[in-house]
């Protein structure tokens, strides 16, 4: 029988599961090479921690590490319940606020290493924290694609830490506005997306396949700038703003140049929840977001994996 313990925590809504011990070893290495290990040999883990039973299709779990750079609280590999992402933003601000929990950080500076790149934080409070994403750009502007059901839909291609397909819901006719209740319509519109995007060849830079589907529109509430809907990898939606996607957000807004370095976007989710995103730009004229966002710790868990349960590894 093995357990593991879990920091559950949501941020902006959107669930976080840290494995804070008894995940697998991975030896030692660069992140991407652990996170190929992890994929390759230890899969089960993955669907035992996120899966039903004892997860769900919303759950994003973050595998925590010893990192190889010094500098940093600690390695993270996020995964969900088709696999592993490349980034996370609502993850990052979740295992930030999981670790002040855990008396491992204090309040201000501190480090992640993921597969792709050492992400700084400042935990603001103990559940506000400020990351500051990866180098995030446009790679094509005004795509088309002919979509089942809604015509020619029409939007950029960016990268913020993972790629994304992102249009305006206001232009696709009949499409529901972004609110609670309209999720069923605004998944199946974006899974609809998703596959003419991979029938008719589209991808990010290198070929690399495009996970996440955005729509926005113009905000609900007053003080933001925008309302979005996310469709993750596995078809669930996104509960927060996305950390990913708002960068992807910023970085289209910044090629178009209505979006300044220093300037607040305010962007809030389905369910109303907000992330506040800047950036500024590198040495080598990159946008480098940062997105601001509040987490809270709700469970503290021991996981058991008997060996006789028909579900140890999860369902599906």
């Amino acid at each position: 029988m093995s357990n593991l313990r879990v920091i559950d925590s949501h941020t902006a809504g959107e669930p976080t599961r840290a494995v804070v011990s008894g995940g697998p070893d991975l030896g030692g290495g660069p992140m991407a090479e652990r996170l190929r290990r992890f994929e390759k040999h230890h899969d089960d883990f993955r669907r035992s921690v996120v899966l039903e039973p004892r997860g769900s299709d919303a759950l994003v779990g973050a595998l925590l590490c010893e990192p190889t750079d010094g500098r940093c609280a600690t390695g993270v590999i996020f995964f969900n319940n088709v696999g592993y992402l490349n980034m996370c933003g609502h993850g990052a601000i979740g295992v930030a606020v999981t670790l002040a929990y855990l008396e491992r950080v204090e309040l201000g500076e501190l480090r992640l290493e993921t597969p792709i790149g050492v992400v700084s934080i400042v935990l603001r409070s103990p559940n506000e924290a400020s990351i500051e994403n990866v180098p995030s750009y446009r790679f094509r502007s005004g795509v088309a694609v002919a979509v089942e059901g809604l015509g020619i839909v029409r939007g950029d291609v960016a990268w913020g830490g993972n790629w994304f397909f992102l249009a305006d819901s206001t232009s696709i006719p009949g499409l529901a506005p972004i609110a609670l209740g309209a999720e069923p319509q605004l998944t199946e519109a974006t899974r609809r997306i998703k596959a003419a995007l991979v029938r008719e060849g589209v991808t990010g830079r290198d070929g690399a396949e495009i996970d996440h589907v955005e729509l926005f529109e113009p905000a609900v509430s007053a003080g933001a700038d925008s309302r979005n809907f996310v469709l993750c990898p596995g078809a669930a939606y996104d509960r927060s703003p996305c950390g990913t996607g708002t960068s992807a957000k910023v970085a289209c807004l910044a090629a178009e140049g209505a979006l300044q370095p220093g300037e607040d976007w305010v962007q809030e989710s389905l369910i109303g929840s907000r992330f506040v995103a800047r950036y500024r730009l590198n040495a080598e004229g990159e946008v480098i977001p940062s997105i601001t966002g509040q987490a809270f710790v709700c469970g503290d868990t021991t996981l058991i994996r008997h060996p006789q349960d028909p579900f140890r590894d999860g369902i599906g």
